[in-house]
């Protein structure tokens, strides 16, 4: 798993690639990526094939170009909520909802602490 912290600003797709670069076991790839409607991208489907990564994600609504894909891969898309409550849980941690911390760096340390407490969580039930 890797991870990429960044400002609530820049488009969820720009910082795809960023976080495929974090994940610590270098050579290890995805072999798909489930995402949510936000990364329906032409060109981010490409660059991904490139690498290659399936992308599973279900198209917008206003998409003007014909589909990539039928609904056999989207199949994968229903464990999406895994993630979701990954989410949930880390919204749990009131100091990384309402961000007090100017610095990453410190904003970071949380996040790593955060998902420490969380994995225990888990192990220990």
């Amino acid at each position: 798993m890797g991870a990429h912290l960044d400002s609530a600003s820049p488009a969820e797709v720009s910082l795809l690639e960023t976080t495929l670069k974090a994940i610590p076991l270098r050579g290890a790839k995805p072999e798909r990526l489930v995402l949510d409607r936000g990364y329906d991208s032409d060109p981010l489907r490409e660059r991904l094939a490139k690498r290659g990564i399936e992308m599973i994600a279900p198209h917008r609504c206003n998409r003007t170009r014909p589909a990539t894909q039928d609904g056999r891969p989207l199949r994968r898309y229903r464990r999406r909520w895994k993630v979701e409550r990954t989410f949930a849980w880390l919204g749990n941690f009131r100091r990384l909802v309402v961000r007090f911390e100017r610095l990453v760096v410190t904003y970071s340390a949380f996040f790593h602490v955060a998902c420490a407490l969380l994995t225990l969580r888990r192990v220990m039930k």
